[in-house]
């Protein structure tokens, strides 16, 4: 439930932070996800191209499915919404415990509001996935200077097992 909470906050926090950018859409549909009773981002990936939204995974049922998408379509920012989205019944799911997926998404929130609490670092810009403590972090930074940056900050979050750099310097 502390975690719940932990995520909720963060969700409003993000929210104002995130704006309209891909990176914040993915952001505010992560915490749609996992604040949802029903959908809890149980094992569901969020992507954003240009404010269209793909979500992707395996979920347990097609009321969970609708429910995901229903979130994603109505939050703030999506013009559209790609389902890829596999209803697998729980029996012959691999999915992870609804604890990792919490505990995940708190990751995920903590170490997004790191990165936009943080002036050398364009949080904006970096998107952060989370999937069994390994965060990966996607997009573009300025300078090699903010790339090690962002995944020193990502790293230094508690239960992180592993961070995957996908980022690019991109000179503004």
């Amino acid at each position: 439930m502390k975690s719940r909470l932990l995520i909720a906050a963060g969700a409003a926090v993000l929210a104002v932070a995130c704006g309209q950018s891909d990176a914040g859409i993915t952001t505010s549909v992560k915490n749609r996800l996992t604040s949802d009773d029903l959908v809890r981002a149980r094992n569901i990936d969020v992507d954003t191209a240009d404010r269209v939204v793909t979500l992707s995974g395996e979920v347990e049922s097609s009321a969970e499915e609708s429910q995901a998408l229903q979130l994603a379509r109505n939050t703030e920012g999506v013009a559209n919404v790609v389902d890829r989205i596999e209803v697998v019944p729980e029996a012959d799911a691999a999915a992870p415990t609804a604890d990792n997926a919490v505990s995940d998404a708190g990751t995920t929130a903590e170490i997004k509001a790191k990165l936009l609490a943080d002036t050398q670092v364009s949080g904006l810009r970096i998107d952060v996935d989370t999937k069994d403590s390994v965060v990966t972090l996607t997009g573009a930074v300025s300078t090699m200077a903010e790339k090690n940056k962002a995944l020193e900050l990502a790293r230094s979050v508690s239960g992180v097992a592993r961070v995957e750099d996908r980022l690019t310097i991109e000179p503004r």
